[in-house]
């Protein structure tokens, strides 16, 4: 199974609309015994069982095709220490069967219609889905839905899926260049569940007992916290009453509730002191990332930080891909990002280079940070970096798997989905001034350093 590393959050959070009662939306959705329909625009559709269970479809009837997926607002975030890995763990075993199927038949019965299978887990959030024909789409709801609320866990499972999760683990710890991600997380988060691998490691997952994942599983995986997502050739009213079937008398077929409450972002997480955190490795290439706490997903600022991203590091005409690689030869790959989360964000500059051009690409970062930070952008640069948003948004849609994600992620992280034309309007709006405005913020923070690579602790103790 696919484990999301550093998921990318499209902006969905309707603005500058009257604000959505949500205690009202509840009572109407929640109870009566009877599901609640509503459009959200075009042919975007959402539904509320009574079980609180939430259904968003849209049909592209242009398309012979249909990607389900099945996401449950549980993630790495919501382990405890001992729990590390718990999430994770789970997304494999709901693979390998259930009271009406094995593993192979889960697979096989999707595989025999050309259809696919997969899962990924991120820090907030669990993904279960699949792609088929359009005609197949009955077997896939059946499928999938029957995976993720009635597996069995055998214990024979359990430990078969134990051996490749370790395997995955050790796996990750040979590739550098995403272990350091992980790195930097753990430098600006330090022990709080955001700073912890999203697989554990293999002191919490050689203990982990089937018991534990079990209670696990019932206790997260309600309906209350399920949001099924379907895009492409279909029909809103036979996809809702395709789940309502595939979860008949199952334990996701439970009485009168409300969906489940935006993640709460009262209480902003604590980061840690700025430091060095080094791995060393003898590698031929060093990685490291530069980095500190960033802007959470509901910050009115995430469409400007967007622009601000592609002109620093989003881009081969970035300010840091030319300084760094074009004009100097330095690194390969140099180039920006951000992860948010509810109450949270992360922002951080990767380079990769010889170990012995770190403290050149280091120094040459620091100043390209320092002055974005003290004298901001050109208007030629807003152009593009606002070009680059609108593109990578809208691009971004031009698939079935793509439209279902943020039809679920609309509904799961904002509580309420953006059209496409909104969001581009909410992009055009950003000026030079929201951009210089959020590089004094972020850029003049205080940064945190992960490395990778053929050094000790001691080669940064001055980072």
């Amino acid at each position: 199974m696919n484990r999301a590393m550093r998921p990318t959050l499209l902006p969905a959070q309707r603005t500058g609309n009257p604000p959505v009662d949500r205690a009202a939306a509840r009572s109407r959705s929640g109870g009566g015994g009877r599901a609640v329909t509503r459009a959200l625009g075009g042919t975007v559709r959402r539904t509320v069982l009574p079980s609180g269970l939430r259904i968003l479809t849209e049909a592209i009837p242009t398309t012979r095709s249909v990607s389900f997926g099945v996401w449950v607002a549980v993630g790495s975030r919501d382990e405890t220490r001992p729990q590390c890995g718990v999430s994770h763990f789970l997304e494999h075993l709901l693979f390998k069967g259930t009271h009406k199927r094995d593993a192979l038949q889960i697979s096989a019965e999707i595989e025999a219609v050309g259809g696919e299978t997969n899962a990924y887990t991120t820090k907030e959030y669990t993904c279960y889905y699949a792609r088929v024909l359009d005609a197949d789409l009955p077997l896939a709801i059946d499928v999938v839905v029957d995976a993720v609320a009635d597996s069995i866990l055998t214990p024979a499972d359990v430990e078969t899926e134990r051996g490749v999760i370790l395997e995955e683990i050790a796996m990750h710890d040979d590739e550098p260049g995403d272990e350091v991600h992980d790195l930097l997380a753990r430098a600006v988060f330090g022990d709080h569940p955001l700073g912890r691998l999203i697989s554990g490691t293999e002191e919490t997952i050689s203990p982990m007992t089937r018991a534990q994942i079990q209670g696990f599983y019932r206790r997260r995986y309600t309906a209350p916290s399920i949001v099924v997502a379907a895009a492409g050739n279909l029909e809103h009213t036979e996809v809702v009453r395709l789940v309502r079937a595939a979860l008949r008398g199952g334990p996701l077929d439970t009485g009168p509730a409300a969906p489940a409450p935006l993640r709460s972002a009262i209480r902003p997480v604590r980061t840690r002191r700025t430091g060095a955190v080094v791995e060393h490795k003898d590698t031929e290439q060093a990685h490291l990332v530069l980095g500190c706490a960033g802007l959470g997903r509901l910050d009115e600022r995430r469409f400007a930080l967007d622009v601000l991203n592609n002109i620093l590091g989003g881009g081969m005409s970035s300010r840091l891909f030319q300084e760094i690689r074009e004009k100097r030869g330095l690194a390969y790959s140099v180039y920006s990002y951000f992860s948010q989360y509810a109450d949270a964000g992360i922002f951080g500059v990767y380079a990769g280079c010889a170990p012995g051009k770190v403290d050149a690409v280091l120094e040459l970062i620091r100043a390209e940070l320092a002055e974005l930070a003290a004298h901001g952008i050109t208007e030629a640069e807003l152009a593009r970096g606002k070009g680059m948003a609108r593109g990578g948004y809208v691009l971004g849609l031009e698939d079935n798997g793509s439209r279902m994600s943020r039809l679920a992620k609309g509904e799961l992280l904002f509580g309420d989905l953006m059209t496409v034309d909104e969001l581009l309007a909410r992009v055009e709006a950003v000026t030079a001034a929201d951009v210089n405005a959020v590089a004094a913020d972020l850029l003049s923070r205080p940064m945190s350093l992960a490395v990778v690579g053929p050094f000790d602790d001691g080669d940064f103790a001055a980072a």
